[in-house]
């Protein structure tokens, strides 16, 4: 013998997937009584819990990206390059 308790997952699930149209149900009935239109809220799509972090790096901040590049001194190469006498 299965114990009942052991069961009821079995039935309970269904019901309660079965709540959201069954209160749309009836507040279109109550609605309908006041003569007015019930229109059923869109609902999204269920999420996907898992949220990945962002990679973490090892090292200092600000370490890696701007290695070797020089600073721009905000003219041309070839302007930069020339002594002003």
């Amino acid at each position: 013998m299965v114990c009942l308790v052991c069961l009821l997952p079995l039935f309970i699930v269904p019901i309660v997937n079965l709540l959201p149209l069954l209160f749309d149900f009836i507040m279109a009935k109550v609605y309908a009584l006041f003569g007015w239109e019930y229109r059923k809220p869109v609902r999204t799509p269920p999420a996907c819990p898992y949220k990945p972090t962002a990679p973490k790096m090892d090292g200092k901040v600000g370490e890696g990206d701007a290695l070797g590049v020089p600073e721009s001194t905000g003219k041309p190469p070839e302007v930069a390059d020339k002594k002003d006498d």
